[in-house]
């Protein structure tokens, strides 16, 4: 699956819905695509901080518990879990919960594709 980040706007958005319409009048194959666009360069800055990207990188690297990957990470469980909560939110990482032996249940992190394409326009 292919994941882009990007900003546009609403005339944009509906641009990309009558081209994807068009390909499937015409039988095109179709590869899966999720895209994230923003209205405002400033909130796409906001979701791609270094910290978050870090995460994400070590998500991809090795999928496993929030305690787990701020243990790798050297950052506060805490912290990890807002990060993981807002890229979760967003669609770039994948949180199932899972049981753990004897102690209830954890939340299990993954990448939700292995890479992303990041654009932004400003104008």
């Amino acid at each position: 699956m292919r994941l882009t980040i990007t900003t546009g706007t609403e005339r944009d958005f509906f641009e990309r819905g009558k081209d994807f319409a068009r390909r499937l009048d015409k039988d095109e194959p179709l590869e899966p695509e999720y895209i994230i666009s923003f209205e405002d360069p400033q909130e796409l800055l906001e979701l791609v901080t270094a910290a978050r990207m870090d995460l994400f990188r070590a998500v991809k690297e090795e999928p496993g518990s929030i305690a787990e990957i701020a243990r790798r990470l050297h950052r506060d469980r805490s912290a990890v879990k807002r990060d993981v909560d807002i890229l979760a939110e967003a669609g770039l990482i994948q949180v199932e919960v899972k049981p753990f032996r004897g102690h209830g249940r954890m939340k299990f992190i993954r990448a939700t594709a292995d890479k992303f394409r990041l654009t932004a326009q400003v104008g």
